[in-house]
């Protein structure tokens, strides 16, 4: 089966790549070559796409294209293969992640890339092996990923025979952030600073040599956030090739497939894999801010752990993140059902934790969490919660619930505490500040014991 990869693009980086099964003759590229229609509307437009005309070769023989030749494409459109993209998607809805890998290889040819950062990803290099057509693929080395991360990559490459277009954040910019923040500044500020520098900018560069790439992204990795990825679409954030707002389209094979189905696949095809699934890891990003997560937990509760689930995303699919101001009356916070219900979990307000806060000698401990109901970290911790309250009621220990986001979230950071959504307080009889709860074991046990030994 053919495959063919390039190394850094000669659009991006303007050095000569090689390609791995082509003839043995030096050829030059034949580009695809899209155009804008006049629509207006950003969803509604609509491109005449050229594809590349891949041929079969064997994986000895090798060709170098002028680096020239990725300048200056011509236009050309033929009646027919205008393609609306919103449409496309709904055609697609049903398709496998075979089939709609195939469709972008063929529609895009040489100007498609795969964009892979290890753990699933591998699963779209496979499928494109699987088509039989030329394929390249990319990835953002931010310089502070896990060693087990770059042997993946190493593994990726001897596997598929391919070498894979690295990009690197600008040293001038991670120079300047370091010095002046430091080297984990994240950790107080947020990190969406940090992934603009290492991940976000580099990521811009590479897709400016591109007219499509395709990504691994799911609806299921972070529901409150990724919930409504399409198929193939316009790229709503980041140009291609051409320039300007929609040059770039961006294919998402595995929107509609679960996590669990993806490596079903990965086992089944035994293709490479990140060791640090072996160890609790699920969604693998930066060393600094990657963790594993415990059973029960959602896979995107190992990253950036410290801020809450509205935030942990690093801004390269930005254009598919679900806005909580633009979300529709039915998804809207003050309309997700209310959690933590129960005769034995009382409902602070802001001022009543702001009077248990006064207070020096209580008669009681007071446990608290600080949550919001939209959180599906809170929402898989609410039936151990309420059970909790009902074994300590009448022991001495007052069990409540404090919403913290919207308005009272700024309150919530600098008063008590919180970093992420839901976080535990014990207020205990005799010290004067609440205690963190620092685990992230939220079972019934587990809290139990927390409270009896700070009660």
């Amino acid at each position: 089966m053919a495959l063919a990869v390039t190394s850094s693009s000669a659009a991006i980086s303007g050095s000569s790549f090689s390609r791995s099964g082509a003839s043995s003759e030096s050829k030059a590229v034949q580009i695809c070559s899209i155009r804008l229609s006049d629509r207006t509307h950003l969803s509604q437009r609509r491109y005449s796409v050229k594809s590349l005309n891949a041929e079969s070769h064997s994986r000895s023989e090798s060709w170098v294209p002028r680096a020239s030749t990725l300048t200056a494409p011509e236009v050309e459109e033929k009646d027919g293969e205008v393609e609306d993209f919103e449409q496309l998607a709904k055609k697609l809805v049903d398709a496998s992640p075979l089939e709609i890998m195939d469709k972008a290889l063929e529609k895009f040819g040489d100007d498609i890339a795969i964009a892979f950062s290890g753990a699933e990803d591998v699963a779209l290099i496979e499928y494109a092996r699987l088509t039989g057509k030329p394929f390249r693929v990319f990835s953002l080395d931010t310089g502070r990923l896990n060693p087990e991360t770059y042997r993946l990559f190493d593994a990726v490459e001897k596997q598929y025979g391919i070498r894979i277009e690295y990009m690197f954040p600008d040293a001038v910019e991670v120079q300047a952030l370091v010095r002046n923040k430091g080297l984990f500044s994240f950790y107080e500020d947020g990190h969406q600073e940090c992934c603009r520098v290492r991940k976000v900018r580099p990521l811009r560069r590479a897709l400016k040599g591109l007219k499509a790439w395709i990504t691994g992204q799911r609806k299921d990795q972070s529901p409150g956030t990724r919930s409504e990825i399409p198929i193939v679409q316009v790229d709503p954030v980041f140009e291609g090739l051409d320039g300007g707002v929609g040059s770039l389209v961006k294919w998402n094979p595995l929107a509609n497939v679960e996590g669990a189905d993806v490596w079903n696949f990965l086992r089944t095809m035994d293709v490479p894999v990140n060791a640090l699934h072996a160890q609790g890891y699920v969604s693998i990003g930066c060393e600094p801010c990657t963790r594993p997560v415990l059973p029960g937990q959602h896979e995107r509760e190992g990253r950036w752990w410290w801020e809450d689930a509205k935030a942990k995303e690093c801004g390269l699919h930005k254009g598919n993140i679900k806005e909580e101001d633009g979300a529709s009356e039915d998804s809207k916070p003050a309309a997700v059902q209310e959690i933590f219900e129960s005769n034995n979990v009382v409902t602070l307000s802001k001022g009543g934790i702001e009077n248990l806060m006064k207070l020096e000698n209580r008669k009681e401990a007071w446990l608290i969490v600080l949550y919001a109901p939209w959180c599906p970290f809170c929402q898989a911790m609410e039936a151990s919660y309420i059970e909790l309250a009902e074994k300590l009621a009448g022991k001495g220990v007052k069990v409540a619930k404090f919403r913290a986001d919207g308005e009272q979230k700024e309150f919530a950071k600098q008063e008590l505490q919180l970093g992420s959504f839901p976080t535990i307080l014990i207020f205990p009889k005799s010290a004067p500040r609440a205690i963190k709860y620092p685990s992230e074991h939220r079972d019934v046990d587990s809290l139990m014991t927390f409270v009896n030994l700070l009660r």
